[in-house]
Parts: C-alpha cells; sequence; structure tokens
C-alpha cells in the first residue's frame, strides 16, 4: 500500500503536538485530555483529511463554507466533527446549518441574528462561539472585547443558538507578552459570562500553530492546528 504524504507528515507531526500540549497543559495545572485539538485541514486535498482520521483526529476545522460543504458530502463518517473557523457570509448560513458540529466565528451581531432565524426556521439549535477582538486589530473579525456587553448579550438571548464559548485569534507575532495578553483577556471574559442565562461556557477556542502552547497556558480548551500537521498553504493557520 502506497502511503500519501499527508499520513507521512501527520505520523511525525503528530506525536510531538500531543507532546507538546501535555507539557502545555501540565505547565498550568491542567489535564491535556481538557484541550480538543482541532486539525484544521482548510485548503488542503481530501488526502489531509483521510490522513487525520487515520490517527483519530476527527475534529476538522475549514475556513470556507463551500470547502466544508464539499468534504462533508464527500466523508460519511459520524466520527467527524466540522469546525467552522472562518469568518461566514449571511447569505451562506443556510448551507451550513446542519453540516457543521460547531461554528467558531460569529462574529457579528447581525450574523447572529441571520444563524438565529435559519436555525429556529429550521427547528435545528446551531453551536455556536462568540468570536471576539482582543488585539484591536481591524483585519481580525469579532466583538471588540472593550464594548462586547451589551452585543453580547444580545447574541446570548436568541433562540436557536447553543453558545458554547468563545473565540478568538490572536496576532501573529513571536512577542509571547503580546500573546498572553491577548489570550488572558479573552479567559478574563469568559469567567465574566460563566453563569449568564444563555453561555454555556464549555469552550475557549484559543490558538493556533505558532502560539497554542502559550494558548493552552492561558486557559485554552480548544486549538485550532493546520500548519504544524499538514505542512504549509497558501495562508497560515
Amino acid at each position: 500500500m502506497i502511503t500519501s504524504t499527508y499520513e507521512t507528515r501527520v505520523a511525525d507531526a503528530l506525536p510531538q503536538i500531543l507532546e507538546r500540549i501535555t507539557t502545555a497543559a501540565e505547565r498550568s495545572g491542567r489535564d491535556a485530555e481538557d484541550v480538543t485539538l482541532v486539525a484544521v485541514t482548510k485548503a488542503h486535498p481530501i488526502e489531509a483529511v483521510h490522513a487525520a482520521l487515520a490517527h483519530d483526529l476527527f475534529d476538522l476545522g475549514e475556513n470556507r463554507v463551500e470547502e466544508l460543504e464539499w468534504k462533508a458530502g464527500s466523508l460519511d463518517d459520524e466520527r467527524i466533527c466540522w469546525h467552522m473557523i472562518g469568518h461566514v457570509q449571511r447569505r451562506k448560513v443556510p448551507r451550513l446549518l446542519g453540516r457543521a458540529g460547531l461554528i467558531h466565528s460569529v462574529d457579528s451581531l447581525r450574523l447572529a441574528r441571520q444563524l438565529s432565524d435559519r436555525s429556529v426556521e429550521a427547528g435545528e439549535v446551531e453551536s455556536v462561539l462568540i468570536q471576539v477582538n482582543t488585539s484591536g486589530e481591524e483585519t481580525k473579525g469579532g466583538f471588540p472585547v472593550e464594548s462586547s456587553g451589551e452585543d453580547l448579550s444580545a447574541v446570548l438571548s436568541l433562540p436557536g443558538l447553543d453558545t458554547r464559548g468563545l473565540m478568538t485569534m490572536a496576532p501573529f507575532t513571536d512577542d509571547e507578552a503580546v500573546l498572553r495578553s491577548t489570550f488572558r483577556r479573552v479567559r478574563m471574559l469568559h469567567e465574566e459570562l460563566l453563569g449568564v442565562e444563555g453561555y454555556a461556557g464549555e469552550h475557549l477556542s484559543m490558538g493556533m500553530t505558532n502560539d497554542f502552547e502559550i494558548a493552552i497556558e492561558e486557559g485554552s480548551t480548544m486549538i485550532r492546528v493546520g500548519t504544524a500537521l499538514f505542512g504549509r498553504r497558501s495562508t497560515h493557520d
């Protein structure tokens, strides 16, 4: 049997990634089992998905509705949980409903309302994370953390949505102080929301290939890793 390049990459990389997750969790007094590894297959071919599944990675991340739709339709495997981690255009919401196990990127009240309306119409409840912007970068989506209170309350009151936690994207930097500050502010907001009606508060989706260890130390329960697993593509994860 011919082994694909992706199978070789994942076989080589995964043990090291799992070890790094364990070490980071231990440094923060946590259990590595509390951290979910989302294998980001976005912009990679279906061979990357097969390689992930072969190594028991069933949480898979995509950032385009069309690509998630195609890959989900190509695989009949109930073990897979598809994570929508990219920006969702409101007009594409109907195509996403029922396909994504968790939508990480609810980045505006308008999108939340669209998701709510369509979920209620379909008689479904969508699991979502609220994306917050703690870095202040205009290129990053999400609710500004400084002025998010009223908007977040509005999201939490919407029917048809199960708000499971928060998500953020840190600046692409090697400055550890900046990264820690970014992740810590999200964790603090998460702690403020615990106990608020409509907020399940299970997940903090923070950390990618270049910063997931710091994110775990600062409380992340879900990291999104692509490049370290599958190699580089046209954009970094």
